[in-house]
């Protein structure tokens, strides 16, 4: 069986000097497919390039992340739209609301945010998610944005059990990060222990946040995405082949990628 990485920033520059041996490292873990997250607009260029560089293994997720809010221009809201103009990008994001970090006015934050999701909802593209500690806020403007019952993910979702139920409520989902294999991590562990199975996907949110067993390397990569799933199954008290597929036909679906014929085994251990 095999995963897909929802959440990575191959053009981090700890990987992207490195993504020959990254890529392959992918292959060994059976982690064949990467969703690369890009967060302004040179680092969409780069995003689109790494895609070329290995087409049908990596897909572009391009947008204007909330700490650059305050820089954010009509111009780059443009850009935005020129580059989904041409189909090689497979969702919006991430946007958002980011009140944990003063990197951005809040007002700004959700004026560009709204604007993102006029965007994406132009294109009917999924909207991946950067929400901390802003979840009463980033649910109105999603409602207004017109997103309920649309394709929306919260990615690396660290909430409470009650905000996780307030995101199903409208629809949309929450993806798991190596947060979870945390031993600080129990109440989201509890929140991952009985999430639906036909809508649960995991990421790495590369380079950041490596899972248990690695906890502590740097850079975190896409490979490490199969220890969070590994970590799930055991949670969850199911095979690991069987999180394998539904976490893959769960992705797939949510971004509309093309079906794969050839899938790679996962590393063993």
């Amino acid at each position: 069986m095999t995963l897909i990485d929802s959440h990575a920033h191959l053009t981090d520059e700890s990987l992207v000097g490195q993504l020959d041996e990254v890529m392959a490292r992918c292959a060994e873990a059976g982690v064949e497919h990467v969703i690369t997250v890009c967060t302004d607009g040179a680092d969409i260029d780069q995003g689109l390039a790494v895609a070329q560089r290995f087409p049908g293994r990596v897909s572009v997720c391009a947008g204007l992340h909330p700490h650059h809010a305050d820089g954010v221009t009509p111009a780059d809201l443009e850009t935005l739209r020129r580059h989904l103009d041409f189909g090689r990008v497979v969702a919006v994001g991430e946007m958002g609301l980011d009140y944990h970090y003063d990197f951005a006015d809040p007002g700004r934050q959700r004026d560009v945010f709204a604007s993102q999701l006029q965007i994406a909802a132009g294109f009917d593209l999924p909207v991946v998610i950067h929400c901390r500690e802003a979840l009463a806020d980033c649910v109105p403007v999603l409602l207004d944005g017109g997103m309920a019952g649309r394709r929306v993910v919260f990615h690396c979702f660290t909430g409470t059990a009650e905000e996780a139920a307030q995101v199903a409520e409208h629809g949309w989902r929450i993806s798991f990060t190596g947060v979870v294999t945390f031993k600080s991590s129990g109440a989201l562990q509890e929140i991952a222990r009985t999430y639906p199975a036909d809508r649960l996907m995991v990421e790495t949110d590369s380079p950041y946040l490596s899972p248990v067993p690695v906890r502590g390397r740097r850079p975190n990569e896409p490979a490490h995405v199969a220890h969070v799933a590994r970590f799930l199954a055991e949670l969850r008290g199911v095979e690991y082949e069987s999180l394998c597929r539904d976490t893959w036909e769960n992705t797939r679906e949510f971004f509309r990628l093309p079906g794969s014929e050839t899938r790679c085994e996962p590393a063993k251990g």
